[in-house]
């Protein structure tokens, strides 16, 4: 179940939202733990017990933790088992067909591959959990004793599937308040935020990454070169706003619950560097790797080498984090030698310039996502990256830009600062046109989903 889909706004969160707001004050948090896992189960039930075992692992193991004097072996030991436990969760699901079928290639073997599904969400409720039981460790939190607070913090409906990655000591003051956590004030900023999200994810990311789906079905050995730029700059608008509408979606839902999730995306596509644009792209999940990465193994504490060394390990886990793929550990290296060449020279000089730079930082993060489309094998990566970089004949993109021209240019607009002043300005000067300009976007959006078919979400596969 999607938060884009009519099952979800019109019969899911209405009633979700009456038994919340109904349920007594002691009660909200058990509540939203069986709401939330009604949401998850619905198209997940048979992998509830991997969940389960998560939370019930992290909540024994940091409650071990905080019995044990900081610095003792044993309580080094149980960090290991902390990391050992979540990360082979996620390794066993997500990548044990990966290495087997690179065993098998390598050595001529024949393992057969486990054909395991992917439970929804793992990639980001793992890091949760793992992050909850780490601050435990480091002391910044106190481990929670109520099972079912800790249940809500992890299966929170609004961000169990895809995030933002949200940490336990951002949410742990909220959690504990029972009476008052949420306000008509709260409640109407979050229907704004899930409606403008709903907006960007239905009416820009569906119709612009339609084009990539053709280009796609299309072969990517039969395109022109323009047209495979065209493709390009499609998917690069239809990641960016199917997944920071989902965000959005989730940050309002959040506000709804009276919880305040961290902003995920801040108009990435402005950057003036690489640099910049991992600071304003996924903000969770960078925020997450430096925390517990990162600055873990001594950040740009230790000199130059270990501060790329750092980075290459970074880099690489982000890659890999993203998708069981070659594809993937090529973007992630991809992105380590961009970052590391503006460590060492050429991040001053992009800070200088005006216009170059944004120049500069558009076309690598266009071509970075060149690598992380084309999923389906090096060869294919191969014949794309020949069509982008190569001129040559194919498939005319005329017909694509007079189907699509319209919404590629509202999609690039729409990444800049623009709307979000304009809605500002509107908040600012009347309540009637803001609430006029959200139900029209509210109701275009339903007009749409209702005609169609096409609804994909991109990072539910991560």
């Amino acid at each position: 179940m999607v938060f884009s889909s009519l099952l979800f706004i019109f019969r899911f969160l209405p009633i979700a939202l009456a038994i919340y707001y109904l349920a007594p004050a002691r009660l909200k948090n058990l509540t939203l733990f069986l709401i939330s896992l009604f949401f998850y189960s619905w198209g997940e039930v048979r992998y509830f017990p991997v969940m389960a075992s998560c939370i019930l692992g992290n909540y024994l193991l940091a409650l071990w933790l905080g019995r044990l004097k900081v610095g003792s072996r044993l309580r080094r030991a149980v960090l290991v088992l902390v990391v050992v436990f979540n990360i082979g969760m996620l390794f066993f699901f997500k990548y044990t067909d990966f290495f087997i079928q690179n065993f098998n290639a390598l050595t001529g073997s024949s393992i057969p591959l486990l054909g395991l599904t992917l439970p929804l969400g793992i990639s980001f409720y793992t890091f949760q959990t793992m992050s909850y039981t780490l601050d435990v460790y480091k002391g910044t939190v106190q481990p929670e004793r109520n099972i079912i607070d800790l249940g809500a913090y992890v299966v929170m409906f609004p961000q169990l599937i895809a995030g933002p990655i949200v940490l336990y000591k951002e949410v742990a003051a909220q959690l504990k308040v029972k009476r008052g956590r949420y306000s008509l004030a709260g409640i109407d900023e979050g229907i704004g935020l899930f409606i403008l999200g709903l907006g960007k994810k239905v009416l820009l990311a569906n119709n612009i990454g339609a084009l990539w789906e053709e280009i796609k079905s299309l072969g990517y050995g039969g395109v022109s070169t323009p047209l495979a730029w065209l493709g390009l700059v499609a998917f690069t608008l239809q990641i960016y706003f199917d997944f920071s509408g989902y965000s959005t979606m989730a940050i309002g839902l959040g506000k709804m619950l009276g919880f305040n999730f961290p902003e995920n995306f801040n108009l990435p596509y402005i950057s003036r560097s690489i640099t910049e644009f991992w600071r304003r792209w996924h903000m969770t999940l960078s925020g997450w790797f430096r925390e517990y990465v990162y600055i873990p193994l001594g950040g740009n504490r230790h000199g130059l080498r270990r501060q790329v060394f750092n980075l290459f390990v970074v880099w690489t886990l982000t890659g890999f984090w993203h998708g069981a793929n070659w594809n993937f550990l090529l973007w992630g290296f991809y992105y380590f030698v961009l970052l590391t060449i503006e460590k060492l020279f050429l991040y001053d000089k992009l800070q200088k310039g005006r216009v170059w730079p944004h120049l500069y930082a558009l076309f690598f993060i266009v071509v970075g996502w060149g690598l992380f489309a084309v999923d389906t094998g090096m060869a294919d990566i191969l014949t794309f990256f020949s069509r982008l970089f190569w001129p040559q004949g194919g498939t005319s993109a005329l017909y694509f830009v007079r189907n699509y021209g319209v919404a590629l240019l509202i999609g690039c607009i729409c990444s800049t600062a623009l709307p979000r002043r304009l809605y500002d300005w509107i908040c600012s000067k009347s309540k009637l046109l803001r609430i006029a300009v959200l139900a029209a976007v509210f109701l275009v959006s339903v007009a749409y989903l209702v005609d169609s078919t096409y609804n994909p979400f991109i990072y539910f596969r991560f």
